[in-house]
C-alpha cells in the first residue's frame, strides 16, 4: 500500500528542533516525506509535489487558490512558525475541507515555564539584588524596600487568555493566586474557567500586582496597552511580556520601569535582535531575555509530537486534534506584524 505524501518545508526551523528522533521515524512510517531538509525547499519542487500531497507542513505555508487546485488529495496544512499568517487562501481551504493547523500549542509548556521564572525573579527582585551584590550595594535581609512581593495569594492579570496563559495559570496553582483576564473574544464565546474572572482591559491593568501580556498579535491589538493605560498601572506592578511586544507601547513601559514606577520583564522586543546601542539595554528595574522562552533543549519537540498525533488522527478518521485549528475568527485576525520566531 502506497504511503500518503507529506511535504515538509519546515525551514527556518531545523528538523531536529521540531522532531525527536523517534517521532520523526514514526512520521516516516506513516507518510512518504518530501523535503525535510534544513534549508528552504525549492518552490518548484514544492509545487511539483502538490498533486500527490495529503499533508503540507511548512514554516510559512503560502498557497493560492490556483496552487490548491493542484492538490486534490490535500487534507491538512500545518504551520510551524507559531501563528497563522497571510499567504494562504484560507477561504479555499475551508471550502474544500482542508484543515489548517497551527503549532502554537506546542510552545505552551516551555513558554509558560519561562513566564513563571520571570514572575518569580521579578516579584522577588532576584536579578536586581544580584546586580547590587556585584557592586557591593546588596540589602541584607531587607524586606522594607517595598518593591518585592510574593506570588502566594497574589493578584495576577492576563491580557489574553489562550493556551499559554492557561498553562501559566496551571503552573501557578501552588501559589493559590487570584486570576483575572482580559480576553473579549474568548469571553464572547461563553467560555468559563474555574477561578478566572474576566474583566475589561483597564481593570486588569490596574487591579493586579503581576500582569502578563499573553495575547496573540493581530492588526486590531497593536499597542493595545497604550501609553495612556500604562500611566494608570499602579506603582510596584510587575509587567511580564511573554507573547509579543506588538501588544504594548514598549517604549512607554520601559520608561515607566526606568523611572521606578513598575518592574518589567520581557522575552520579546519590537526589533530583534536588539541593536547594541538601544537605550533599553541600560534601563533600570527590568529583566531582559533574548527571545529564549522556547530555546531550551527539546523545548519545541512537543510540536513534532503534536504533528505526529494529528497526522495519525486524520489518517484514522479520528476527530481529536492537539494542534490549533484555524477558525473564521482566528483567520480574520491574522496580523501583518513582522514574524518573530519562537
Amino acid at each position: 500500500m502506497t504511503k500518503p505524501c507529506l511535504i515538509l518545508d519546515q525551514h527556518f526551523r531545523r528538523l531536529e528542533e521540531l522532531f525527536r528522533p523517534r517521532s520523526y521515524a514514526r512520521l516516516q512510517e506513516l507518510c512518504e516525506v518530501t523535503g525535510g531538509v534544513n534549508w528552504p525547499m525549492a518552490r518548484a519542487a514544492f509545487v511539483d509535489a502538490l498533486p500527490q500531497a495529503k499533508f503540507v507542513v511548512a514554516a510559512r505555508p503560502e498557497l493560492s487558490r490556483q496552487e490548491l487546485d493542484l492538490a486534490p488529495n490535500l487534507r491538512a496544512i500545518i504551520e510551524v512558525s507559531g501563528t497563522f499568517q497571510e499567504g494562504l487562501d484560507y477561504e479555499t481551504c475551508a471550502e474544500r475541507g482542508i484543515e489548517v493547523l497551527s503549532c502554537a500549542p506546542g510552545f505552551r509548556q516551555s513558554v509558560a515555564e519561562m513566564a513563571l521564572g520571570l514572575m518569580i525573579a521579578g516579584g522577588r527582585g532576584i536579578v536586581e539584588e544580584h546586580e547590587r551584590f556585584r557592586h557591593g550595594a546588596e540589602r541584607w535581609m531587607d524586606d522594607g524596600v517595598g518593591t518585592d512581593f510574593s506570588l502566594f495569594g497574589q493578584r495576577i492579570g492576563f491580557v489574553g487568555y489562550g493556551s499559554i496563559a492557561r498553562e501559566i495559570t496551571r503552573l501557578s496553582q501552588p501559589f493559590a493566586p487570584q486570576i483575572q483576564a482580559f480576553d473579549p473574544w474568548l469571553q464572547a464565546t461563553g467560555a468559563g474557567f474555574d477561578g478566572v474572572a474576566f474583566a475589561d482591559l483597564e481593570t486588569v491593568l490596574t487591579s493586579n500586582r503581576c500582569i502578563l501580556i499573553a495575547a496573540t498579535p493581530t492588526e486590531e491589538n497593536y499597542k493595545l496597552v497604550s501609553r495612556e493605560l500604562i500611566a494608570k498601572i499602579p506603582r510596584g506592578t510587575l509587567v511580564v511580556i511573554i507573547s509579543r511586544s506588538h501588544l504594548v507601547d514598549f517604549d512607554a513601559l520601559v520608561e515607566a520601569a526606568d523611572l521606578g514606577r513598575i518592574r518589567l520583564a520581557s522575552d520579546v522586543f519590537p526589533k530583534e535582535p536588539v541593536p547594541k546601542a538601544a537605550s533599553w539595554r541600560t534601563a533600570q528595574n527590568v529583566i531582559w531575555s533574548p527571545h529564549r522562552a522556547a530555546a531550551v533543549e527539546g523545548g519545541r519537540h512537543p510540536i513534532g509530537d503534536m504533528i505526529l498525533h494529528d497526522v495519525g488522527a486524520i489518517l484514522a478518521g479520528a476527530p481529536d486534534r492537539q494542534l490549533q485549528q484555524a477558525s473564521p475568527e482566528t483567520v480574520r485576525k491574522i496580523t501583518r506584524a513582522p514574524l518573530v520566531a519562537e
